[in-house]
């Protein structure tokens, strides 16, 4: 993103009294892989400018020094097309002239998990080594706003400087401050006050350089003291080397006495700067004081989020923890799960995930978390599998992907003998098929050509296939399971009758049957350890699910902690008593892909025209109830009157789901979006008034107010994002991909100490038609492009989900519990893994990470609380290694974790 006007910072500066400013010149280019143009387009760009770089250093001594912007996925992509220069890049890397990482590639740091951050970074460490080794510098300079473990994350890298730019509040009036994480760890970082691109374009002309600096100095006055150093980023996106860069630095040089200026790199730069008298932040920047956050990006095309975490979610907590913990360590999937993280970290870049890019780039980048998805989903099956082949014991065993005991809601397929129980809820039967029937040839062969392997269905497996002869003809027998099997000789059975029928056609053919009688039920599973498995055992269900009421007067979901009731007038629901969750309230966006501006002549849709309440599943397990509303929103903003035009008719169906012993809903929103340039929210009351909000955030909680500091270029709106979950006045959202929300209705509280909140508003969808706009309410300068776009109107099938809950409940647990469900592998027995167990205890801390590095189990654990914890592991032993892998000490059974921290477990075989 190209670096906004710079900031009207203070008074004109003092070059009197012989002080010699230095200047640092940093020459480097920000390279946006994929934006308003799609990758392979800036990849011909890209080896363009890297051919002239490669040319003008080597030719070239006054030439110094390079930034490769921070990333090395641009080299990759170089070097993907130019093989060749490789040597020619280590070369320059070694020499300290060209600089390369420490990131893979520059991303959005809020709209990504956590593990996806650290991953990105260990990633490109590991690659930089190949060039002698990565820039020893936190480099941020366009990310919109900062997480507030950051510094930590750099920290545990070994990086003690960092480079930013967005999101530095008003409180630092300095180009540097001091900046710390949540648990007290701390970077020096540079702050970039007019961006990444204030020495742009500088003037070939030595005399027009030094006006230009004198005119620099002047207008950032205010953030320099006397002598302070200045330093001068020499490009921008895209930009190519200015050719004439060092010779025109020693003619200003030699010009005059003010400045003294080195073409230099930032580790050099920084290394000669001091921490001493400087201001601390702590926490997260998110300010747009002096440059834009751009914070609409978290609800621009809602799909990619959704894309996102179901990608990291497949990755991070089904396919590394259980192929870690349940296959062999010789066969750790090092290479998928390799390819399936390239792909997410190349999608968590700023503009592939904020998708304020052209259609072409966000089409790409749906892929891309398909393909990595797919990868996930397939290592999780084989990791189920292998539980299933190493069981004891014949039937459904249940796999717990979290760290945390737990039970929960199982769907599983079990013979069908005798009663059911009163503590299951049978979804459908299907009766046995025991018997033969004889056929000709021709039928056969038609029957069994339509079976692609083992599966019959989703429900129905050949388990057993057999082939006899006898002189009265052929008998074929088939053994149905609900479960598939491994090594059933399917094909090959086919292939010897297809050749017996092919020289006898004539042959009588017996086809037999045997499938017992089975049922499909859902259940609620017993507890299962963390990292463990348990042989399928129905709970007896000490809360059941009641559906009760009409669908003319209302319908009430209750398991006795929670009644969910549906208002057939309004469409609404209440949670024990609290009315009006779920008000979907609709209103025009005349903004970009990265903000929201409302229209000047705004038309707000809250109530729907009619509602129709559908009664679905009644218990005991889970009951179910669907809100059918139908609205007439505006079907777009007109440019000319800048108001919300036209009309259409929307069918919107709301989904509510309880379980039984659970205490949070499940609320699923489904509807074809026909409207353009609109925003819809769904409204959330509290329970009780709230001044603040909790958000999970990389490896924390971020507490939030109810305001958000900005300025007339960027109004300072109090959207805020969120990981999966958030809390405010009692009440615990944990979403999908539904990253924005906002605390409304704010009044004075009933005490008088301030301004409070009385409800949440969740974002499900936000269309827009432009890329970036000019002239908007809440942003009037571009933020990029102005190219009309289709995509994020997101015309079509919109689909989200979220649960609420107004009790006391964890919500890192909470989240567990909604987005990674228990997991259900069929067995056939004949292992040696016993009915119930663990295969790694995880105490006192939240786990991010399970996986294996160089043969070794590695686990990544964060604290999220105020205090500290003791982190048990049982029965282990290992060492606490940072982020590049380097021990930092020994552990035995256990080690203590500070507040807010980060650690990094490398356990012994």
């Amino acid at each position: 993103m190209s670096p906004q006007p710079p900031a009207q910072a203070g008074g004109p500066g003092d070059r009197t009294g012989g002080t010699r400013r230095s200047i640092a010149v940093v020459p480097h280019t920000h390279w946006d892989r994929e934006w308003y143009a799609p990758f392979q387009t800036y990849r011909l760009k890209l080896v363009r400018l890297v051919d002239e770089l490669l040319d003008l250093m080597e030719s070239d001594t006054l030439y110094g020094h390079f930034l490769l912007d921070g990333q090395l996925a641009v080299v990759d992509d170089y070097l993907e097309i130019r093989p060749e220069n490789e040597p020619r890049l280590r070369a320059l890397a070694a020499a300290g002239r060209l600089t390369v990482g420490p990131w893979y590639i520059l991303m959005d740091e809020f709209l990504v998990s956590g593990e996806t951050i650290v991953r990105n970074l260990q990633q490109g460490i590991l690659r930089g080594s190949a060039f002698g080794g990565v820039m020893e510098v936190g480099y941020l300079p366009d990310m919109f706003g900062h997480v507030a473990q950051m510094p930590q994350i750099l920290d545990q890298a070994g990086l003690a400087h960092a480079v930013v730019w967005r999101g530095v509040p008003s409180a630092v009036d300095r180009t540097a401050f001091v900046w710390r994480a949540p648990d007290g760890s701390s970077v020096r970082a540079e702050y970039l006050v007019a961006g990444y691109g204030n020495g742009a374009a500088l003037p070939e002309d030595a005399k027009q350089l030094v006006r230009r600096l004198g005119s620099m100095e002047d207008e950032f006055a205010s953030f320099l003291r006397p002598g302070e150093p200045m330093l001068l980023m020499n490009g921008s996106d895209h930009l190519r080397p200015q050719p004439w860069l060092g010779r025109v630095v020693a003619e200003a040089n030699a010009l005059q006495d003010d400045f003294d200026l080195a073409v230099t790199s930032l580790s050099e730069y920084l290394a000669s700067t001091s921490s001493d008298g400087l201001v601390e932040w702590r926490g997260e920047l998110r300010s747009g004081v002096r440059s834009n956050v751009l914070m609409g990006v978290a609800s621009n095309r809602v799909d990619v989020k959704q894309a996102a975490a179901r990608a990291e979610r497949s990755l991070e907590q089904l396919a590394e923890p259980l192929s870690a913990l349940f296959v062999p360590a010789e066969r750790w999937p090092a290479p998928f799960l390799d390819l399936a993280w390239t792909l997410v970290i190349r999608n968590s870049a700023h503009d592939s995930i904020c998708a304020c890019s052209a259609d072409d780039v966000v089409d790409a980048v749906l892929h891309r978390y398909a393909e990595a998805r797919h990868v996930g989903e397939g290592l999780t099956e084989q990791a189920l599998a292998a539980v299933g082949r190493s069981m004891a014991a014949p039937g459904p065993v249940v796999v717990n992907p979290s760290s945390h005991g737990r039970g929960g809601l199982v769907d599983v397929i079990v013979p069908a003998i005798g009663d059911p129980g009163p503590d299951v809820q049978v979804l459908s039967e299907r009766s046995g098929m025991p018997g033969t029937l004889t056929l000709d040839g021709e039928t056969v062969r038609n029957m069994l050509g339509l079976l692609q392997g083992s599966r019959i269905d989703d429900e129905a497996y050949i388990t057993d296939v057999s082939l006899t002869e006898d002189e009265t003809g052929l008998d074929v027998t088939l053994v149905i399971g609900p479960e598939p099997r491994e090594g059933v000789p399917v094909e090959e059975v086919k292939r010897e009758l297809f050749t017996i029928l092919t020289a006898r056609p004539e042959t009588e053919v017996r086809l037999i049957v045997d499938q017992p009688p089975v049922r499909r039920l859902l259940a609620r599973q017993e507890p299962v350890p963390g990292f463990g498995w348990s042989r399928f055992d129905p709970a007896a269900l000490a809360h059941p699910v009641r559906l009760e009421g009409d669908e003319g007067t209302g319908l009430t979901l209750a398991n006795g902690l929670l009644t969910v009731a549906v208002d057939p007038a309004t469409g609404t629901f209440a949670l024990d008593g609290i009315r009006g969750f779920g008000r979907l309230v609709d209103g025009g966006d005349h903004g970009d892909t990265y903000n929201y501006s409302p229209p000047s002549r705004d038309t707000v849709v809250d109530t729907p025209t009619s509602v129709v309440l559908v009664a679905g599943e009644r218990g005991p397990v889970r009951g179910t109830v669907d809100i059918v509303s139908t609205y007439g929103w505006p079907e777009f903003v007109d440019g000319a009157t800048h108001a919300r035009s036209g009309s259409c008719e929307v069918t919107v169906t709301t989904s509510l789901e309880l379980r039984a012993d659970e205490s949070a809903v499940r609320v699923r929103t489904r509807f074809v979006n026909p409207s353009r340039d609109h925003r819809l929210r769904v409204h959330l009351p509290l329970p009780a008034p709230a001044a603040t909000s909790r958000a999970e955030c990389a490896f924390t909680v971020v507490e939030r107010g109810l305001v958000a500091e900005g300025r007339d270029e960027e109004f300072g709106l109090p959207t805020f994002p969120s990981r999966r979950f958030v809390s405010a006045g009692g009440l615990t959202v944990v979403h999908e991909g539904l990253l924005e929300y906002e605390l409304v209705d704010v009044d004075e509280s009933a005490d008088g100490s301030g301004p409070v909140a009385s409800t949440l508003a969740l974002t499900l969808l936000r269309a827009t038609g432009m890329l970036s706009r000019v002239g908007m309410t809440m942003r009037p300068l571009p933020a990029g492009p102005m190219d009309a776009l289709d995509g994020p109107q997101m015309l079509g099938p919109v689909d989200v989900r979220y649960a609420l809950c107004v009790s006391d409940a964890d919500p890192y647990d909470l989240a567990a519990d909604v987005l990674v469900p228990l997991l259900v592998s069929g067995s056939f027995g004949g292992g040696d893994r016993p009915g119930r167990g663990t295969e790694l205890t995880v105490e006192g801390a939240r786990v991010s990470s399970v996986r294996r590095r160089s043969g070794a189990l590695e686990v990544r654990v964060f604290n999220p609380t105020d205090a500290a914890t003791t982190v048990a592991l049982a029965g282990l032993s290992g060492w606490l290694v940072d982020l590049r892998g380097r021990p930092v000490s020994p552990f035995e059974g256990a080690f203590t974790l500070r507040p807010h921290g980060i650690a990094t477990a490398r356990l012994d075989a």
